[in-house]
């Protein structure tokens, strides 16, 4: 197979332009002390030569059939290194030795469900490397009091700190999609744990930014917070105004009232 058809179905945008594939490769910076690399959605491969130039040891994954015949017909020596699968539903962490990074052109409609999986390999996974769509990377990497800070935000950054490298026109893509990329960077934290109840702090985000134009005090309505809270004035706040450890030092004044 010479050509791969680009999927709208599958978010497909390929990456045309050679020296942006190389600046994204480069922007790997083996934090974490990482050798194996996964690249999602390699698509034609444009990405994946410039990380084989280099000395990683790159997996590619795929759920596009026709992306994977061509991918084993132009790098034949990559074998049972290229997975046909689907990033968000394999186990992708069996297949490779952590730690590992994780790079790629996202697609644009699972990019939030990919980093929510991120989110759950954090330990195994100490960077990413990531085009998205320019409004998703300017709302990771925004600072509490950011109208643009949200739940991503919160999330990603209590584990990770996020850089934002550069942005990427439309006409660098076939086909172009009608808004501008940007390529940022994730390298895990020092913060092992939160020291909160973790499934308490995603709640509390979760439902915070739910109804982010209420303060807290109605936002976390659903949550059932404590009576001896109700005059907290953190409560009468807005989701967006609180930092990581903001919400961590609220969690554990929830849990502190419950027990």
């Amino acid at each position: 197979m010479s050509y791969v058809r680009p999927k709208k179905h599958l978010g497909q945008h390929f990456l045309t332009d050679l020296s942006i594939a190389e600046r994204i490769a480069l922007s790997l910076s083996g934090h974490g002390g990482y050798h194996q690399i996964l690249e999602i959605g390699p698509g034609t491969g444009v990405l994946t030569q410039f990380l084989l130039k280099q000395d990683w040891d790159t997996h590619l994954i795929d759920i596009d059939g026709e992306s994977i015949e061509y991918l084993h017909n132009n790098f034949p020596d990559l074998g049972e290194r290229i997975f046909k699968g689907d990033f968000l539903k394999e186990s992708v962490e069996t297949k490779l030795q952590p730690p590992f990074a994780i790079i790629g052109n996202f697609p644009y409609n699972i990019s939030s469900q990919i980093f929510f999986k991120v989110l759950n390999l954090r330990n195994e996974v100490p960077e990413v490397v990531c085009m998205i769509q320019k409004e998703v990377a300017d709302r990771l990497v925004s600072p509490p009091g950011n109208k643009s800070y949200g739940i991503l935000s919160v999330l990603l950054q209590a584990y990770y700190d996020l850089e934002y490298l550069f942005t990427v026109g439309p006409q660098v893509f076939n086909p172009p999609p009608k808004v501008n990329s940007a390529v940022i960077r994730l390298k895990r934290n020092d913060r092992a744990e939160l020291g909160c109840d973790e499934k308490l702090f995603r709640r509390v985000v979760k439902a915070g930014f739910q109804m982010r134009r209420k303060t807290l005090r109605n936002a976390l309505k659903p949550i059932n917070l404590p009576e001896q809270m109700r005059d907290a004035p953190v409560l009468d706040r807005r989701a967006e105004t609180l930092s990581v450890e903001e919400y961590i030092a609220l969690t554990n004044q929830i849990t502190s009232c419950l027990s």
